[in-house]
């Protein structure tokens, strides 16, 4: 089978013929339709110090996708041969006490496939039955292909439970974007976007905000306190994972109020606490990956239902072949979400 693999511990990627892996009792063979380009993907390609501190190479990355299982362990019996499928790709131990409490979202020993283990730019990947989620029919393949950061943004947008209040969202990239129609669906009053990127801030009009400032202005946050009686936002769903971003995000924020924090830092972000937090008397919400399963009920649920449209973030649909241009692409700026279609 045709695999983008990560050959050596450099910059780019190759397109290798490996064998196809056979699953074991508890797994299942999938054949990979569609598979989607994230952040951490062009980490790896890239090949930059987070990179390097994780990924053992030789290995095949990627890990949002969808596909039909091809074939099934000797102990599977709750899905066949032809399913629609995607997986949760993060694998928890289940006997750590986050796993025994309920919480295998944050597993003290989770491995995440496409990281950890050989992902989903491939024609072919096992994955544990446990892990495995069927898709409705229904959703469209390049939708189902993107079903795994979707997630992050749902379950970000209800663990800060924002109905009928005013959202701030800072960074608009792929997730930010998908934050926003899922915070209209979940009944926010006023939504806001905040980003460097005027094209992602055009998109994410297009997408439902209710305004966009530039991160490149000295004075966002006074942006939306003109447009919340000068009191701040509710809820601050931080999406960019910059510090300068953070803590602006913070500043706009009234007193009271929480911020949700997915983005991940690339490095150490200084934040004066006491005037930020402290003072403020915020509620912070660290967000990691999606709830298992919790989450993926509601994201179909908002998919199947028609309430979130994605077809404005997903800017291109291209060839697996074609990966080294889909990078550039993600590089550039100029893409939020691309799907390649791997069969």
């Amino acid at each position: 089978m045709k695999a983008l693999r990560k050959m050596r511990p450099a910059r780019g990627a190759n397109l290798e013929s490996v064998p196809v892996p056979t699953p074991g009792p508890i797994e299942v063979l999938v054949r990979v339709r569609a598979a989607s380009i994230c952040g951490t993907d062009l980490h790896i390609y890239g090949w930059d110090r987070w990179s390097a501190s994780r990924i053992n190479t030789p290995m095949t990355f990627g890990h949002e996708f969808c596909g039909y299982i091809e074939k099934v362990g000797s102990e599977v019996t709750s899905v066949k041969p032809g399913d629609f499928v995607s997986a949760e790709m993060h694998v928890n131990c289940g006997h750590c006490r986050p796993c025994r409490m309920g919480q295998p979202h944050v597993c003290q020993n989770v491995k995440i496939i496409g990281i950890d283990a050989d992902g989903c730019f491939a024609e072919y990947l096992i994955i544990p039955i446990r892990n495995i989620w069927k898709i409705d029919p229904a959703i469209p393949e390049r939708y189902a292909a993107i079903l795994d950061p979707l997630g992050n943004a749902v379950h970000t947008v209800m663990a800060a439970d924002v109905s009928v209040k005013s959202v701030a969202i800072t960074g608009v990239g792929s997730i930010g974007l998908m934050a926003i129609p899922v915070a209209r669906a979940a009944g926010a009053a006023k939504v806001f976007a905040v980003d460097v990127n005027p094209q992602k801030l055009e998109l994410a009009k297009r997408v439902g905000a209710d305004a966009t400032f530039s991160a490149a202005q000295p004075e966002a946050d006074g942006h939306s306190d003109r447009r919340t009686n000068g009191d701040g936002v509710d809820v601050l769903l931080e999406m960019s994972g910059s510090g300068q971003a953070i803590d602006s995000g913070l500043a706009m924020v009234r007193n009271g109020g929480v911020a949700a924090l997915l983005g991940i830092p690339s490095d150490d972000v200084e934040i004066n606490l006491a005037e930020r937090i402290i003072f403020k008397g915020l509620t912070v919400l660290g967000i990691n990956g999606r709830k298992m399963f919790e989450t993926w009920y509601q994201t179909q649920s908002l998919v199947t239902s028609g309430r979130v449209d994605l077809t404005p973030i997903i800017t291109h649909e291209m060839r697996f072949e074609d990966f080294e241009a889909a990078f550039a692409l993600m590089k550039s700026g100029e893409a939020a979400k691309i799907v390649l279609h791997v069969d």
